[in-house]
């Protein structure tokens, strides 16, 4: 009668090359060519995308007077020097909000119910202020204003 003897040394090698195997089997699955786990991934050329809507808050004083506020939300945004960044802003409540950047060139409208992107990239470092120009005065009602944090 033959017996088959097995070692702790034959186990263990059973056991690693398994293992390996099968960790092969599934990350050739998982990671299709071309694919890269996220630790391997490069993004030094790409371009961030940041979602901002309007929103737009009704209230009434205890005399009855109505109140509206308009804002961009977030209302802060953070930026490092020289980001490439995509703003995406959604206009859900309120009408057309002409807007611009105060210290850029940047401007343009968001349209109730639709999106517009800006494209930005700022070389310098500040507080940049994003101003909707049909609600910057405190005479109309509470200023619509974001601010774009660059450092």
């Amino acid at each position: 009668m033959n017996f088959f003897v097995v070692t702790k040394k034959t186990l263990l090698l059973f056991l690693t090359t398994a293992i390996i195997l099968v960790a092969g089997f599934f990350g050739y699955f998982l990671l299709k060519q071309g694919d890269l786990p996220v630790w391997l991934q490069q993004s030094n050329d790409s371009i961030r995308e940041i979602d901002m809507i309007t929103i737009e808050f009704h209230t009434k004083t205890k005399d009855g007077k109505d109140l509206v506020v308009q804002r961009w939300d977030p209302g802060t945004i953070f930026l490092e020097k020289g980001e490439k960044v995509n703003l995406y802003i959604n206009a859900t409540n309120g009408e057309d909000h002409p807007f611009h950047i105060e210290g850029t060139d940047i401007s343009g409208i968001v349209k109730k119910g639709g999106t517009t992107m800006v494209p930005l990239q700022f070389e310098e470092e500040g507080t940049y202020r994003l101003i909707c120009d049909t609600h910057a005065h405190r005479d109309h009602s509470i200023p619509m204003i974001g601010y774009i944090v660059v450092d």
